[in-house]
């Protein structure tokens, strides 16, 4: 610890992304990237705005992104946020909507940088326990709070909450911002950008790196009501005005633009994801319901960090969470066809 940290940085616990370890090539299905590369429409216009325009600022407010992202869910551009990823969103959402000494409600197994921003901003937090099958109590969260977010599908259980039971949490917080991430929503999920224009108090977040495979351009962006969109924009403006570049800005209008390329690379990974599980079926494997581009798993016989440890000496990278009721789970991203079957094969090794 330095002597020059504030009391605030010596006393974090920053979010741990997944490992990158760079002494061998690894198949890599520990950071749920996208394993298809982004449309080529996206390079192409890439490469073009690679040019003397780029000694100029972007467009601070990322109105052409902002219209493109509209018309795509059918929404006013007014009711549109965009930022540098989902997770810079996120922390912005933290601070325009939750205040100190007022507790959010957060699930107990969840997106791990929600407790960090909640220390960096001062705000008090209870955790809700997940049931035992790891499904969202909704019912633990219509008692009062400051607040409530959290994945859905969840991370890391990759679990799903249907949108009547989403309703259920709105009605119950009318006066308090409810924030749906959604990174994972593209695999198979119903998002709960159809609420939208009917709860003034829901928030949903999303990304362009796991279904639209833009991980590297950093694209996040939230929808909801203008008065939240405007609460967004007042933070930002506060912080950093400019916060995607042009590249990224132009990169992200063509990737909802080329819906069919979205299409089809979603739907591969979703079959993809359907073959794994059913051979994960086979060889025993206790498996949580995914609508994610990532299985959530644990074995009765082999210990997950087992697994993990020997995955990891044949050069196959996949999550392990040292946690309380997670120790013994995996969390296993779908790679290419050719990935996911030399992962089998490993796993079929390792637990006989």
């Amino acid at each position: 610890m330095s002597k020059y940290w504030s009391k605030l940085a010596a006393s974090l616990e920053p979010y741990v992304p997944g490992e990158q370890p760079k002494d061998r090539k690894y198949i890599k299905l520990n950071t749920n990237e996208n394993p298809y590369p982004p449309s080529a429409k996206v390079t192409e216009a890439i490469k073009a705005a690679a040019n003397d325009t780029l000694k100029l600022y972007p467009d601070p407010n990322g109105d052409e992104l902002k219209k493109t992202l509209a018309n795509y869910y059918g929404l006013k551009k007014e009711q549109v946020f965009v930022g540098n990823g989902s997770d810079e969103v996120l922390a912005f959402s933290f601070m325009a909507f939750f205040d100190p000494n007022n507790p959010i409600l957060f699930p107990d197994i969840t997106y791990s940088f929600y407790p960090v921003y909640a220390k960096v901003f001062k705000i008090d937090y209870e955790l809700v326990p997940l049931n035992e099958d790891f499904t969202l109590p909704v019912d633990k969260f219509f008692k009062d709070n400051g607040g409530v977010i959290f994945p859905n599908p969840n991370a890391p259980t990759s679990s799903f909450v249907a949108l009547e039971y989403i309703e259920k949490i709105l009605n119950h917080n009318k006066e308090k911002v409810v924030i749906i991430d959604e990174a994972y929503i593209d695999f198979g999920g119903e998002s709960a950008v159809s609420l939208i224009d009917k709860y003034p108090n829901l928030l949903v977040i999303q990304t362009l790196s796991k279904s639209r495979s833009l991980a590297g351009l950093r694209v996040g962006f939230a929808l909801g009501h203008e008065d939240l969109i405007k609460g967004l924009d007042r933070i930002k403006n506060s912080i950093n005005s400019y916060t995607l570049d042009r590249l990224a800005l132009i990169g992200a209008v063509e990737a909802i633009k080329d819906d069919e390329y979205f299409q089809d690379t979603r739907e591969r990974i979703i079959g993809t994801r359907e073959k794994v599980l059913s051979e994960l079926n086979k060889l025993g494997f206790k498996i949580i319901p995914s609508k994610t581009n990532f299985i959530f798993i644990s074995h009765p016989s082999v210990k997950a960090e087992d697994i993990f440890i020997r995955l990891k000496e044949e050069a196959i990278l996949v999550r392990y969470f040292k946690q309380p009721r997670i120790d013994n789970f995996l969390r296993v991203s779908i790679g290419n066809d050719e990935e996911m079957a030399v992962f089998i094969k490993a796993v079929s090794r390792i637990i006989i």
